[in-house]
């Protein structure tokens, strides 16, 4: 199956917006949509010809919804959500500590989306030609997901959100984060995936899931190997 899967990063916080498709000219799917980004998207789904079918949100953190609600209500689509993070739909403040508060206070006007609807552990998304699954993963928010789908000849991807990046995992220490809940997310639904798995994360450049299981500190240390206890 052919699968065009191309994106950019975001200038605030270097969030990684992806846009997925069967091919040019298609529908496709637009996941984490982040602060500003309205241009470099249309610039990318006029390059392609894509129209968006539906918005994924990995989870709820501003840096990866602050454009959700723009995007969605241009074009009359859905953004998806896990019932977790949605909360942080309607007030992105609950997902940030007081410091981030602080800083985005005033200086950002957020809107919240007319048409939300709620992902769930499992659940498998037929969107614009794409089969696209959930994971549930919490540990960087209550309601943090990854998505997977069949990528070119059938090799697997996976879009990790903050869960996994290339070399660490996404941090705890704000709202909804939990520590224990991220390691039995690495322990139990990032390790298990095959070794060919593309990862494709929410910050940072693309990575392999054998690649992280060789190196990544947090990654051995949920398979039992000596590594740091905290991620970042």
């Amino acid at each position: 199956m052919h699968v065009l899967v191309t994106g950019f990063a975001a200038e605030a916080f270097g969030t990684n917006c992806y846009i997925v498709a069967t091919a040019p000219g298609e529908q496709c799917v637009v996941i984490d949509p982040g602060i500003g980004v309205e241009r470099q998207l249309d610039d990318v789904l006029a390059k392609h010809r894509l129209q968006p079918a539906a918005v994924l949100l990995t989870h709820g953190h501003l840096d990866h919804t602050f454009s959700v609600a723009p995007v969605c209500q241009a074009r009359g689509i859905t953004a998806y959500v896990h019932p977790g993070d949605l909360e942080m739909l309607a007030d992105p403040a609950k997902g940030l500590s007081v410091d981030l508060t602080e800083l985005f206070g005033g200086r950002l006007t957020y809107t919240e989306p007319d048409d939300v609807a709620e992902l769930a552990d499992g659940q498998v998304l037929s969107i614009a030609g794409l089969s696209i699954s959930v994971n549930h993963a919490p540990g960087h928010t209550t309601g943090s997901v990854m998505f997977h789908a069949p990528g070119e000849d059938a090799q697997p991807l996976c879009f990790s959100g903050d869960v996994l990046f290339a070399g660490s995992i996404g941090r705890t220490d704000l709202p909804g984060g939990d520590m224990a809940a991220m390691w039995a997310s690495l322990r139990d639904k990032v390790l298990p995936l095959p070794d060919d798995t593309v990862v494709l994360p929410g910050h940072g450049p693309t990575t392999t899931i054998a690649a992280e299981r060789a190196t990544n500190p947090y990654l051995r240390e949920a398979a039992g190997a000596a590594a740091p206890s905290k991620g970042w």
